[in-house]
């Protein structure tokens, strides 16, 4: 693809930055705790944008919080963003907006999903891999009867 420059899905634009700059918590100080350092000493905070930019791309792509470049930090901003409800009014936010500019039916909404295991997977796949290594009192056996009840117990080399 020459003279097309990729799109990746997880980058941030300047008109969505100055749209949601506004709704990232303020990191602000205890008023009760005593402090050793003046306000605005010690590490500078991380830029917001860049932090953003990784976050979704670790929910785009599906990487680990680890594999992040220089990401240390990522997981912790994740966390804190997720409690405060950023993400929950950047979503709300894009909604309105969307609202205003084309316009939602809010009386005819609809949600869909479904967990669960597919019905004929087993004819198409076969047997699941991780079933190889059954106990031998839980498999059946090949001429389908099937095996007789444990007759002894405990160790196969005590002697009676």
């Amino acid at each position: 693809m020459i003279g097309k420059q990729a799109y990746q899905s997880w980058t941030i634009s300047d008109e969505f930055w100055e749209a949601i700059k506004q709704y990232i918590p303020k990191h602000e100080r205890s008023a009760g705790r005593s402090y050793k350092r003046k306000p605005g000493g010690g590490r500078k905070p991380p830029d917001y944008r860049e932090i953003l930019g990784k976050i979704l791309y670790v929910l785009r792509t599906g990487c680990q919080w680890k594999s992040i470049p220089q990401g240390s930090n990522v997981h912790r901003y994740f966390q804190q963003w997720s409690t405060c409800g950023f993400f929950e009014g950047i979503w709300a936010a894009g909604l309105y907006e969307y609202d205003e500019a084309k316009g939602l039916d809010w009386e005819w909404l609809s949600e869909d999903g479904c967990m669960t295991k597919a019905p004929l997977a087993q004819e198409s796949v076969g047997p699941n891999p991780t079933d190889r290594g059954k106990k031998r009192h839980q498999a059946k056996r090949v001429d389908g009867r099937p095996r007789p009840a444990n007759r002894g117990g405990g160790l196969r080399c005590q002697q009676a």
